[in-house]
């Protein structure tokens, strides 16, 4: 059994790990830089190591100061969090080098998952339903062209390595198309230090579905249902729901035991989750996350299943805590990721907060180490705190989450908390009427 976790992250996701590891009776280490030294999860922890200055590739990704970190304290095992090191095999293999546990999956998954193009073939080798596109990476302007050509326009280019938007071009028409391959190959090397991409059918109005699994690593899986992500801006998600309010019962179990059974073939450790775009009834493969996701709360909500123990009993060894069937799923959740962020302009706002008052009442959560007093160093993530509301109904939720956001206080930065109330008075929120694409043309057209 795992007796000490040092947890190799920040902010709110290093403070919800280590609630559950208390409740787990494990002992803590946070591992921090000099920036964060006030941080709540260092305030609570068993112990804390300082692991360097405030850049993340000095203190948060130096796996060498984190490696140091465990052997100083005694921690057996690590839990990333999301982001950083979450999904780094070397990282993964190294721990496993030192006889420390990771929880999460195998390194040689990370890899598998962590290429887009070895990752779609690997779901469609698990017979995951995939986006049309290249069998491969597109070498060069030609292959681009007769790839394009083949596929059919609009067509969109992804780095191979990419994620958060970084290296994805659209071309609508073949006269778009060579500057966007050489602009997403540039952009894809300067973020990646990787310049190789591919090709898929760019859908138009698709929905961001992700189906939520878990497998013990020995051929046994589940699915914990789905989550809705469209609501994004510039590809980084901003309002995430379970259920989605596009999918019936009868297409999120299908889809789900679709997933489910890839895992199984995979024999899958740990979290992960398989996401989708989806249109006109079709669900087609983009990427796998090999991680716990930041939205992770709302699929908490609505099935009562605390993920990151199920994580760490998985990890330890103890295999899955439920079945498929002994899974019930109840009402609708919503999250709102709160940002250090002007909701006009979305420049982010470090600094102190001055006053900050978390709203309360059945059925709402609030995940967040900020705290009043506590200054948002500029080197980091805006992310300061996520707010999920749970109801019986999906019209439940949304009232209470109208009625929450307007309790929520954070006063001396700007945060994203006005965005929220615009967005839950609109009609089409409200409907549930919206795709990938809604915010962005939303925003493009109003000022909150």
């Amino acid at each position: 059994m795992i007796s000490k976790i040092l947890i190799a992250n920040r902010g709110e996701i290093a403070l919800r790990v280590l609630r559950a590891c208390k409740e787990l009776g494990i002992a803590t280490v946070a591992v921090h830089s000099t920036a964060d030294s006030d941080a709540m999860h260092v305030r609570l922890a068993d112990e804390s190591v300082c692991i360097g200055p405030p850049p993340s590739r000095d203190s948060y990704l130096n796996i060498h100061q984190i490696v140091a970190a465990c052997e100083i304290t005694g921690a057996d095992a690590v839990h990333p969090g999301y982001g950083f090191l979450s999904e780094n095999a070397k990282f993964a293999d190294i721990l496993d080098a030192h006889g420390i546990t990771f929880i999460g999956p195998t390194a040689d998954h990370i890899r598998i998952m962590g290429d887009k193009i070895t990752a779609k073939q690997t779901a469609m080798d698990l017979g995951i339903p995939v986006v049309p596109g290249s069998a491969g990476e597109v070498l060069n302007d030609a292959d681009a062209l007769k790839t394009a050509r083949e596929i059919g326009y609009p067509v969109l280019i992804k780095a191979t390595a990419g994620g958060g938007g970084r290296g994805m071009k659209v071309a609508k028409t073949e006269a778009d198309l060579l500057e966007a391959f050489n602009t997403a190959r540039s952009e894809a090397a300067n973020a990646f230090g990787n310049d190789s991409v591919y090709m898929e059918k760019y859908l138009g109005k698709p929905r961001h579905i992700e189906i939520q699994v878990f497998g013990d690593g020995a051929g046994n899986a589940i699915h914990l249902g789905e989550r809705d992500c469209s609501l994004q801006r510039r590809h980084q998600k901003i309002w995430e729901e379970a259920n989605s309010p596009a999918l019936n019962v009868e297409q999120r179990m299908k889809i789900g035991q679709i997933c489910a059974d890839a895992m199984k073939k995979l024999k899958y450790r740990g979290a992960g989750t398989v996401e989708f775009l989806y249109e006109n009834g079709e669900f087609y493969f983009i990427e796998m996350n090999t991680r716990l996701q930041v939205e992770h709360p709302i699929t908490e909500a609505i099935t009562g299943i605390d993920l990151v123990h199920e994580q760490i009993r998985v990890a330890s060894g103890g295999g899955l805590s439920v079945t498929q069937e002994e899974i019930e799923f109840s009402g609708h959740a919503i999250e709102c990721r709160i940002n250090a962020e002007d909701a006009r302009t979305f420049v982010p706002s470090p600094g102190t907060i001055t006053h900050f008052h978390a709203p309360g009442g059945l059925g709402v959560r609030v995940d967040s180490g900020a705290y009043q007093g506590y200054r948002i160093p500029p080197y980091y993530d805006s992310l300061i705190g996520k707010l999920i509301v749970h109801g019986r109904t999906r019209v439940e939720c949304m009232m209470r989450l109208r009625r929450v956001l307007d309790e929520f206080v954070i006063d001396g930065i700007k945060t994203t908390l006005p965005l929220f109330q615009d967005l839950v008075t609109n009609p089409d929120i409200a409907n549930g009427d919206y795709d990938i694409h809604w915010l962005e043309d939303y925003l493009a057209k109003t000022s909150v």
